[in-house]
Formats: structure tokens, sequence, C-alpha cells
């Protein structure tokens, strides 16, 4: 595609606030991919050209939580070698499918992520939970980074939060230990899948670079901020971005 000025100015400050919505409350994929999409950003390159910058944004959160001593490596390295695996089988089979059906494909995955990820009812916390290295946390960490590996592979938005809820649902870790683990099974699944749409050239490098640092910079401050009424401003601006992306899908501009 022909990368204009507008293209910039459209989906750099959506991939900033992206940032910015993830660092508060998760879910910035639901806003980051459809921003690709909305700017006339073909699907497979939309979805590679969003590994990079949501891979450099996973990346800093993920750098924070081993500095903060958050992320087991004992529980970890089995997931990252599932979630490798996961996400290659996921890329490739995106990869695979035809742009049309892959747009029949996003509409009808979009508005199940988003009222995952918008509900914050599915799980709850448990701060006082400690983390227990046992067989049903191996077997849950292990089955998730596979399964929703593959999801990001293919997709993307909510791979974070769907992570956590497994976390906490199945292997009862406080909604914190749970978000530490998940962003190395993210990150594992982002690089490898970004790898595979590298090899196979779907990747916007120019666009995607400005993007990321845009993103990064978002996510930056975010994790800085202390918002109380956070997700009165997250869910208003998720719902409107997937009604642009509903428009486009639809073809009414």
């Amino acid at each position: 595609m022909t990368l204009t000025l507008g293209t910039f100015l459209f989906v750099c400050p959506l991939l900033f606030l992206a940032g910015l919505v993830d660092a508060i409350g998760g879910g910035g994929g639901l806003i980051s991919l459809p921003a690709y999409l909305i700017a006339g950003v073909p699907v497979h390159q939309a979805i590679a050209t969003n590994k990079l910058s949501s891979t450099c944004g996973t990346t800093l959160a993920t750098i924070r939580f081993i500095k903060n001593k958050l992320i087991n490596f004992k529980l970890a390295i089995p997931s990252i070698i599932s979630a490798i695996i996961g996400s290659s089988i996921g890329a490739k089979l995106s990869l695979l499918m035809d742009e049309k059906l892959m747009e029949y494909v996003l509409f009808a995955i979009l508005p199940v992520a988003a009222f995952i990820v918008l509900n914050k009812k599915i799980f709850k916390d448990n701060p006082d939970n400690e983390l227990i290295l046992n067989k049903k946390t191996y077997i849950t960490a292990i089955v998730a980074a596979l399964i929703i590996g593959m999801y990001d592979g293919f997709y993307g938005p909510g791979t974070g939060t769907f992570l956590i809820i497994a976390f906490t649902v199945f292997a009862g870790m406080s909604v914190g230990c749970a978000n530490a683990q998940a962003k190395i099974i993210n990150l594992t699944t982002n690089i490898t899948s970004l790898i595979i749409f590298i090899i196979n050239g779907q990747v916007i490098f120019t666009l995607g670079i400005a993007a990321a640092i845009s993103n990064m910079i978002g996510g930056y401050i975010g994790a800085g901020l202390v918002m109380k009424k956070g997700s009165s401003i997250v869910k208003p601006t998720i719902i409107f971005v997937l009604f642009l992306l509903l428009l486009k899908i639809l073809g009414v501009y």
C-alpha cells in the first residue's frame, strides 16, 4: 500500500492511546489493530505490523516485571516453549487464509474479544494468593500458552487479558502474579509470530516503527498514572474504535 502523511497522523495517535489503555487496564490491541485496518492497511499486513508495535510495548513491560523479580522462570520456561509452538501455528494459519475471509473472521472475533476484555466480572482478583507450583499450575500455564498463543499468532487483541483470566480462574493466581506470567508469554508469542510475518514480507516497517515508538510512549506514561476513573475513558474509546472498524468492514467508508 502507499503510505501518506495522513496514515501516520491517524495511526500513531491511536497507537499512543493503545499503549496508554493497555498499561491502565489491558485491551490495547483492540485499539491498535483496528487503527491499522481503518487506515486502509490490508488485513495480513495490519496484523503483521501490529505485531511489530505491540512487541516493542510488551518488551518494556516484561523488562519491568523481570527487574522487579515478579516472573517465575520455573513456570515461564515450559510456558514459553508451548507459546512458541502455538503462535507459530496461529501465524501460519493467518497467512494461509484469504484476506476477505480474514475480514469476516475478524468481524466475528472482535465483539467476543471486546466483551471478555471489557467485562471485569468474568474473573476476580485473589490478592492474597501466592504462586504455588504444582501439577495444576504447570498444566494451566502450558495449555493456556499453547491455545491462547495460537490465537495471538492468528489475530492477537486481548491475548494478555485472556492469559490473565486463565491463570486466575484455573490456577488461582492473583491478578498481579498472573499479569507478570502473562507478559513473558505474550512477548514470546509476539516475537514468534512477528518473525514468521517478517519472513513472509508482511510487515510495513516504516509505519510499524513509528507506531511502535508512539505505543511505547503511551505505555510508559500509562504505567506511571494512577487513574481511579481510567475505565470511564478506556471503555468508550475501545467501543468507539470497534464501531469505526465495523463501518470499515461493512464498506460504509
